[in-house]
């Protein structure tokens, strides 16, 4: 992204997009949310989003929450892959890609081993905590 106010926007935007996947996503109980920053590392997309499942109906689930609340906005995904399956579901959004593994499927391809090198972003929203709840009970 390029410095100035174009490219400050386009993060604003691309971390907005990253927090509705992760509060789409804590909304089905899915696991160990991870966003990873790829601007210059990969040409094809400038963040990953990876999330977990404990079965294919609930990565299934997750799917459609994400698919469902980014439309919402006006956001619709360039193709969604491996949603029969549902070991390994892939939502491209061009400049986001999003990857929704069983748990099993993504400990095999360890898509954050294999990108070691992004660093991690944080969206600004506690929305990707696990246990949304939790947060006001420490500060008290």
């Amino acid at each position: 992204m390029r410095a100035g106010p174009a490219g400050k926007e386009a993060l604003i935007q691309l971390k907005r997009k990253i927090s509705l996947v992760l509060e789409a996503a804590a909304d089905k109980k899915a696991e160990d949310p991870v966003a990873l920053a790829l601007k210059g590392i990969a040409s094809f997309t400038d963040a990953f989003v990876i999330v977990g499942g404990t079965q294919r109906r609930q990565t299934q689930a997750i799917c459609d929450a994400i698919v469902e609340k980014m439309g919402q906005r006006g956001e619709h995904p360039g193709h969604v892959e491996g949603y029969n399956l549902g070991d390994w579901i892939l939502i491209d959004y061009a400049d986001l890609v999003v990857h929704v593994f069983t748990l099993e499927t993504r400990e095999f391809y360890n898509l954050e081993g294999l990108w070691g090198d992004a660093p991690k972003m944080a969206p600004g929203s506690s929305q990707s905590r696990r246990n949304k709840g939790t947060s006001a009970a420490r500060k008290s």
